[in-house]
């Protein structure tokens, strides 16, 4: 079994409460394991997944893997220390093959089953870190997710008014706490919640962001370590 030496003990006590969903970014997934595994990256996962729905444990769960790097989730800072970060195999650009989306579905409820995490706490690495990273993309399929109860889908029943100072409260009730241009944060909530749609804020992300925020804020929801 592959294992990398990029890990070291959680900080301060904590357990995981957030899981990271990821995305490669290299064609070849034992590369990319090979990489996670080398002490000169300075980089891992707790699990990598390849096409073919292959769950490869790279880094034991009770253990600080290094996967999310700098960024912020709500109050939490340190994310390392505070996550189970999942490396799924995909150039950023095609769509998530079939088998490792089954192979993620069934990863997925062991971890949160073990660990109490709720599906509102499976998030991107775009989620944490808008503007420096984007994975999983645009091709990653949340709804899915959301549909077998492993994330949470956006809803809303119509637009809702225009308002930026708005929908900026929002996002930070729901966890969107980087320091960055408003666009970024945008473009980062609609590669999670509104894949696809580009242009300036309007009042569909404005209704997305205030029924996550009345649904999932993260001072109610959070869970302490």
């Amino acid at each position: 079994m592959a294992r990398s030496p990029n890990f070291g003990p959680r900080r301060d006590g904590a357990v995981p409460d957030i899981i990271v969903l990821h995305y490669t970014a290299m064609p070849d997934w034992r590369a990319a394991r090979d990489w996670l595994c080398n002490p000169d990256a300075q980089v891992s996962a707790h699990y990598i997944l390849s096409e073919q729905g292959d769950v490869v444990q790279l880094v034991d769960e009770d253990q600080r893997a290094w996967h999310a790097g700098a960024g912020s989730w709500g109050d939490i800072t340190d994310v390392n220390s505070r996550s189970i970060g999942i490396e799924l195999n995909n150039d950023g650009y095609s769509p998530f093959a079939a088998p490792l989306m089954d192979g993620l579905e069934r990863l997925l409820p062991q971890i949160m089953d073990r660990w109490a995490i709720p599906a509102h706490r499976v998030i991107a690495h775009s989620d944490l870190a808008p503007g420096r990273k984007i994975d999983p993309g645009a091709r990653f399929d949340w709804v899915r997710l959301a549909r077998g109860g492993m994330a949470v889908a956006a809803d809303h029943k119509t637009a809702a008014p225009l308002d930026a100072d708005t929908f900026a409260r929002d996002l930070v009730t729901i966890g969107y706490v980087a320091d960055v241009d408003p666009d970024v944060v945008l473009h980062a909530f609609r590669l999670r919640h509104r894949q696809g749609h580009h242009g300036p804020l309007d009042g569909v992300d404005c209704a997305l962001a205030a029924d996550l925020a009345e649904r999932f804020p993260i001072a109610k929801h959070r869970l302490t370590s």
